[in-house]
């Protein structure tokens, strides 16, 4: 009779023990969970740049999911609207306009490459050689146009007017322009490829981006390409607030790690330079 009653107490004290086991083992696997977060980006190199830094986030403790956007008007509307914990495919200047656009609120989390913007003709070989009245077809994308006023003034073909703030400056900001290059501006930056690729002018200014998605090489293709010095670093972009957050805080700190950051020289050959910040 003792014996029997010895063996349920073991039972008991066993099963017991194993749901205090299972409990924990529950509650370690939940505390063990990976953070989702997810970003919207450019197809080339955005979105390329973050899948391949997927696995060391994913070290880290975070799953990262990337939404891709073949445009510069829906990622910043996506991350205001809570669709996108971040997004990653513009300059400050480019950010900066869209929020006194929009009343928006979205911040700099932190800047990880330089896309170079270049000048890309068919037809001549350097931007002193344009000819007299020459056009020059340029994107839509005002927060651009300082870059290209900054390539043509360094060229000596055109001065802009004093005092000139070259993050808002515009084309009519040019003073004098002694070949009288007509500057057209008035198209999607995603569509100046085929422009080029279709010899529409005698030249063609291509963010780096889109140059690359079409094959292009910016430090061999192009007749002029931007300083390595400007000021316009690609960044990701949060909601206000969003930057103290644990997983963000990774995802920047892997993007501007050595490693990273060598990949990106390696990968790109000079089409996209690492952030000097």
């Amino acid at each position: 009779m003792q014996k029997k009653r010895l063996v349920s107490i073991l039972s008991v004290a066993v099963a017991s023990a194993l749901l205090l086991v299972g409990c924990g083992s529950k509650s370690d696997s939940s505390s063990q969970k990976n953070t989702e977060i997810t970003v919207g980006a450019s197809s080339n190199p955005h979105a390329k740049i973050l899948e391949h830094v997927k696995p060391e986030l994913k070290k880290e403790g975070v799953d990262l999911k990337v939404k891709v956007f073949d445009d510069y008007v829906m990622p910043n509307k996506a991350l205001a609207s809570k669709e996108l914990d971040a997004n990653y495919f513009q300059h400050k200047p480019f950010l900066n306009n869209w929020n006194k656009k929009n009343d928006g609120s979205l911040v700099d989390a932190g800047g990880v490459h330089l896309e170079p913007i270049g000048v890309y003709s068919k037809k001549y070989k350097n931007l002193k050689d344009l000819p007299q009245n020459s056009t020059v077809l340029v994107s839509s994308n005002v927060a651009d146009y300082g870059r290209v006023l900054q390539m043509f003034k360094d060229a000596g073909l055109i001065t802009i007017k004093k005092g000139t703030d070259l993050e808002t400056a515009t084309f009519d900001d040019i003073d004098t322009n002694k070949k009288n290059l007509k500057f057209k501006h008035t198209y999607e930056a995603k569509l100046m490829p085929k422009l080029y690729e279709s010899d529409e002018a005698a030249a063609t200014v291509i963010n780096a981006n889109y140059a690359v998605q079409a094959g292009l090489n910016p430090t061999k293709d192009s007749i002029a390409l931007e300083k390595k010095s400007s000021p316009y670093v690609n960044i990701v972009a949060v909601r206000k607030g969003d930057t103290k957050k644990d997983a963000i805080k990774k995802l920047m700190k892997t993007l501007k790690s050595d490693k990273t950051q060598d990949w990106i020289k390696k990968e790109y050959k000079g089409g996209v330079l690492p952030a000097d910040d």
